[in-house]
């Protein structure tokens, strides 16, 4: 689909501009309904010369209003519309003043009093200021909401955004107490040079998450390679009883996730299916694409879950030999892959548990499949920038 060279602009991005349109649009059409009703009544053409007089006089009179409730708009109600109402009927009545004083002195010799005069043109008036003053508070009533509702939506965001970069940043203190305690270990050990690699991978490990932002999205084939940089850290501790297999699709390599989705995935898997077993596991990884979806899986072939337990009530702890073990768990690893998940993609996510005794465990995550262009789409080069309602302020 074709992209417009410039972004059309909404009708109240400037507020101040909005308004003189209306002023003009409005008395504009309420003097040529005038004018047409005088001439069809058959009056002379200088009876236009009335209609003149009597919109420039409504419509200044309507800037004198605007200014007045522009201050009484945000009071309270029974002072903003008892007030309303006594300037509206002085306003009337100057309005109606005014085109009596201009009729009479165009037709001296009319039989009508003044007070006739008056009162003939008042509801007439007081119809245009009426019906002028009830869309002057409609508008920027209207645009407080809209308004409210944009700081509202800003400030879910920023939640959204806060509780994403705290799901994510719970992940490292887990990590970085199991590697830092395999380093002791080493160094205990006086394993130089596997503690120094170990250290080398995981600064590696830790400047990818210090680059990307934690609401940030990256490729599957960043995702993979990250993830290969934490195995190789876990291998150093576990040797061949930690084995791997990788199956990713072509197609999806650039397809996007939330970053370090899966890692606490495959660190669950290690403590629960490779740590325990003295074969150890394989760990596999894999990512399809199904139609609009993408789908990874990771699995093991560790112990499973022992039967009477439902894995989709499993949080935190995948397995433990024959029993749930829920006391070793920090809690944080399928929940908090969970939630990660439903703040991101909401209802358009699943996250599927699967597992049986001595079956191995495998979790299953579909997403919809974007690109990275679609999730950050390139900016027209003439593209107005800004919130729409960005000032918190009426129209003039």
């Amino acid at each position: 689909m074709a992209v417009l060279p410039v972004r059309p602009v909404p009708f109240f991005a400037d507020k101040n501009s909005a308004f003189w349109r209306l002023q003009a649009a409005g008395w504009g059409g309420a003097m040529v309904l005038r004018a047409m009703s005088s001439l069809a009544n058959a009056q002379p053409l200088s009876s236009l010369i009335i209609v003149l007089v009597a919109t420039f006089t409504g419509f200044s009179i309507s800037l004198i209003l605007s200014v007045i409730f522009r201050t009484l708009i945000g009071r309270k109600p029974l002072v903003t519309w008892g007030a309303t109402a006594l300037v509206l009927a002085v306003a009337v009545s100057l309005y109606a003043f005014v085109d009596s004083w201009v009729i009479s002195l165009y037709r001296p010799s009319s039989d009508a009093g003044f007070a006739s005069l008056f009162l003939g043109v008042f509801y007439l008036d007081l119809t245009l200021l009426g019906a002028w003053s009830a869309l002057y508070y409609a508008i920027n009533f209207f645009l407080q909401v809209e308004e409210q509702n944009d700081r509202l939506l800003s400030l879910e965001n920023q939640a959204t955004s806060a509780q994403l970069a705290m799901l994510r940043y719970q992940l490292n203190p887990h990590f970085l107490f199991n590697t830092l305690n395999s380093i002791s270990t080493l160094v205990l050990l006086k394993q130089t040079e596997p503690a120094n690699a170990m250290l080398s991978r995981l600064s590696s490990f830790l400047r990818y998450t210090l680059v990307n932002p934690p609401t940030g999205r990256v490729t599957v084939a960043q995702e993979i390679d990250t993830l290969k940089l934490y195995l190789d850290i876990e291998r150093m501790r576990f040797e061949e009883r930690l084995r791997t297999r990788f199956e990713i699709d072509p197609d999806t390599r650039e397809a996007v996730l939330p970053s370090l989705l899966l890692q606490p995935l495959v660190e669950n898997a290690i403590k629960y299916a490779v740590s325990p077993q003295e074969s150890g596991a394989e760990i596999s990884v894999s990512a399809q694409r199904k139609g609009d979806r993408l789908r990874i899986t990771v699995a093991d072939t560790g112990p499973g879950l022992p039967y009477g337990v439902d894995p989709d009530g499993v949080i935190g702890v995948a397995h433990q030999g024959t029993t749930v073990d829920t006391r070793q768990s920090t809690g944080v690893g399928l929940a908090n892959i969970r939630e990660r998940l439903a703040q991101a993609y909401g209802e358009s996510q699943r996250f599927e548990i699967r597992s049986r005794p001595h079956e191995g465990f495998a979790v299953i995550i579909e997403l919809p499949f974007e690109t990275p262009e679609a999730v950050n789409p390139p900016k027209p080069a003439h593209a107005s920038s800004g919130p729409v309602m960005s000032q918190p302020e009426t129209m003039s």
